[in-house]
């Protein structure tokens, strides 16, 4: 009985991973194949005939100026915008969970309840916001409105994680004569490092994967390539060579970082348990 359970579990959990796998499969086998073998038929008939399959589509990508210059607005726009939530949230969190000041728990309801505003309220005032400061239109005003309205999230998520470091342990800190920047640097962040992991994953494919914002705060040399790909199939409807290369390479990406971050991520983990 048990391995008839087993061996159905597995049979299931195939169907699904299957499933989920056939449009990235379909999207890879499109990007591989000609525009005429795209009109001509469906992408499942170059599992039978490898002859459609080439990396020209890449390399018309790799020589167009405004996809590359699309692609390193992505990265411009998405590191930076990763790296300042996970820096201010750190402290942030670390403050909310263990430091005394006045107000304290307040100003954590009130980051809280930020958590339920939707971002659509905030692109108009903040578009004129922007215009008045002459940062629309810019990667800084796209990276400055991520940052914005993913910081509410991040230090819930950061200060929930902290809050459960034994107290004695940061008390045993403070008495051998360590402040709180160091007990923040040398205790606090390597404990909390499956959350900061967890934090930047989500961040960065959220940033990524973004085209709401990027669709109404960049303009035509600051747009990342969610914004040009889309641009691409509203210009040119058939253009699938340009589309499905250009798609896949934007699926390649947060697959690397993902994968990168989750050994990192249980790294960190085992790292908390034995301290």
């Amino acid at each position: 009985m048990n391995r008839t359970r087993s061996g159905l579990v597995h049979a299931v959990l195939i169907l699904v991973a299957l499933v989920w796998l056939t449009p990235t499969l379909g999207l890879l086998l499109s990007s591989l194949r000609s525009r005429e073998d795209s009109a001509g038929s469906g992408w499942w008939t170059a599992l039978t005939d490898l002859g459609q399959l080439n990396l020209d589509n890449y390399s018309a990508l790799l020589q167009d100026d405004g996809m590359l210059q699309a692609s390193w607005n992505t990265v411009l726009i998405t590191v930076p915008s990763t790296l300042i939530i996970v820096a201010i949230a750190s402290m942030a969190g670390y403050a909310f969970a263990w430091l005394e000041f006045p107000g304290r728990d307040w100003l954590f309801l009130v980051v809280v309840g930020l958590l339920v505003v939707p971002i659509q309220i905030g692109l108009i005032p903040v578009a004129k916001l922007f215009g008045l400061l002459g940062l629309f239109g810019t990667v800084p005003g796209v990276v400055l409105f991520h940052v914005a309205y993913g910081l509410p999230f991040a230090v819930f998520l950061l200060r929930n994680y902290f809050a459960e470091i034994p107290r004695e342990m940061l008390e045993a800190a403070r008495m051998d004569g360590c402040g709180e920047w160091l007990i923040f640097r040398r205790l606090v962040l390597p404990l909390g490092m499956p959350a900061i992991a967890s934090l930047s994953i989500f961040q960065f494919l959220w940033v990524w994967n973004d085209m709401l914002v990027a669709l109404i705060f960049a303009d035509s040399g600051s747009q990342p390539l969610t914004v040009a790909l889309q641009s691409q199939m509203r210009q040119f409807g058939s253009n699938i060579d340009v589309l499905a290369a250009g798609a896949f390479l934007s699926l390649v990406v947060p697959l690397i970082v993902f994968f990168g971050f989750q050994r990192h991520f249980v790294q960190g983990v085992m790292a908390g348990s034995v301290k």
